[in-house]
């Protein structure tokens, strides 16, 4: 017996010989004798195993109805059931898999499928019944007609009804061919393709990428991190934060996306010729967003851009002076269109004239009569420009000036103060200029103006 026991490798065994009063059949002693090892579990497997053999080898000394004798016969069924179990599911999982025999799988679930009827009607006689047909059939569930007209709306996602009009489905899935892009679809027409990320002509290189999802936990923020550190361009990312600037000044003096465009693609060239390194970033897109608006005719002043920015007004004034060499020198190099864009195309360099600001300033200033006023003033500018005395002056003090008359002239009299304000000047320089602009009243005001309501005697005086 100890022979066999031996087999046995457990924390049972090895109490039952480190005992001293063990006898031979010490695992029978252990379940029955007045001893402490009756502490042993006896819902051990290994235990019950070795009991188990004991019992055939050398009979069950046991009572009848000993609860040891119960105990341990039911942990043997137990682990018979479980073999079972085991067993059974073992088989299960071999016909599922038929890994051992290639076979077909049969169902154990469903019958087996009916015999299909032939062309002759011969399947009720060979025993075929009732068939369910499982072909899913979509009708209006208003007018309910058979077969379905229904259509399907791809601008709108629906699935209409095209006798009722009922919406029978949302959301749908458009299963039609894509369209290709071609080289001639950055014209401005519709490009119907949904293939690919969004074309940006402003950025180099591939637009797709992978981005990691932000969350709060420490493994999100690394992992995050990392994507970022490992699929960052500096040289791109650069380009993305001088166009954020780009469009957040354009926004802040209400400028259009042509301005921002201009704007955005006169710093990538600068960029790409590695131009103006070493100057303040801010003075560069200062310089170019003037420059798109003087292409694009959108009347700023100088004094309105390098408001916007922290650096000094001669800084900004010598890199919009570079650029117009750079934008030049690219025009006459490379030949026209050198440049990409059509608002860059064919440069040249013009200045905003009086006439260009006298427009927006009348908005600004609120007249109830704007449109003759702005008209006025617009016409006086520009035949202020045959006057020798106002050559040199300003456009700001030319459009100041020539908006006083105006106002005068039609009945709605503003002081000089919040027009000199509104334009950026001094209440002196505007009086300086309205000056020289009465010296030649007889000149400038014409007669239809008096037609439309215009009073010579409104005009102020002043001392020539």
């Amino acid at each position: 017996m100890l022979k066999k026991l031996s087999l046995y490798q457990g924390p049972a065994i090895a109490l039952l010989r480190a005992h001293p009063n063990a006898p031979n059949n010490g695992l029978l002693y252990a379940v029955i004798g007045p001893t402490r090892l009756a502490t042993v579990k006896l819902h051990s497997p290994l235990f019950v195993q070795a009991l188990n053999d004991q019992l055939w080898i050398r009979g069950s000394s046991f009572k009848t109805n000993s609860p040891v004798r119960i105990t341990v016969e039911k942990k043997r069924q137990q682990l018979q059931r479980r073999r079972k179990e085991a067993k059974r599911a073992r088989k299960v999982f071999d016909e599922i898999t038929n890994i051992y025999q290639p076979r077909a799988y049969k169902s154990k679930m469903f019958p087996p499928p009916l015999p299909s009827a032939n062309a002759n009607g011969a399947g009720a006689a060979n025993g075929a019944g009732f068939q369910e047909d499982l072909n899913n059939v979509l009708c209006c569930p208003d007018c309910k007609e058979y077969p379905p007209n229904l259509i399907e709306e791809f601008s709108s996602g629906d699935m209409v009804c095209q006798s009722c009009g009922v919406v029978v489905g949302t959301r749908i899935i458009d299963t039609r061919s894509e369209w290709r892009t071609f080289a001639n679809d950055d014209q401005g027409g519709d490009d119907p393709s949904r293939v690919g990320g969004p074309q940006d002509e402003f950025v180099e290189g591939q637009h797709l990428a992978t981005t990691v999802a932000f969350s709060e936990s420490k493994a999100h923020k690394a992992l995050s991190r990392t994507q970022n550190n490992a699929n960052a361009d500096k040289a791109q990312k650069g380009l993305m934060q001088a166009y954020k600037e780009i469009v957040a000044l354009c926004e802040t003096i209400n400028m259009g996306a042509n301005v921002s465009n201009a704007a955005k693609h006169i710093f990538k060239l600068v960029d790409k010729h590695k131009f103006m390194k070493g100057k303040p970033q801010e003075a560069v897109i200062a310089g170019c967003i003037f420059i798109a608006c003087r292409q694009n005719n959108v009347p700023r002043t100088f004094r309105e851009i390098f408001n916007l920015t922290s650096v000094s007004k001669k800084e900004v004034g010598r890199v919009f002076k570079q650029l117009q060499n750079f934008l030049q020198k690219i025009q006459d190099t490379e030949g026209e269109g050198a440049t990409g864009l059509n608002t860059v195309t064919n440069y040249e360099n013009t200045s905003v004239g009086a006439e260009d600001l006298c427009g927006r300033y009348v908005s600004q200033l609120g007249f109830k009569n704007q449109q003759k006023i702005s008209k006025i003033s617009r016409d006086l500018a520009e035949q202020a420009t045959d006057i020798s005395a106002l050559a040199g002056r300003s456009p700001l003090s030319v459009a100041a000036a020539c908006i006083y008359m105006a106002c005068h002239l039609m009945g709605e009299p503003r002081p000089s103060a919040p027009i000199a304000k509104q334009t950026g000047v001094s209440d002196g320089t505007v009086k300086t200029a309205y000056k020289f602009l009465f010296a030649y009243r007889d000149t400038l005001i014409k007669k239809e103006w008096l037609e439309e309501g215009g009073k010579m005697e409104n005009i102020p005086q002043v001392q020539v």
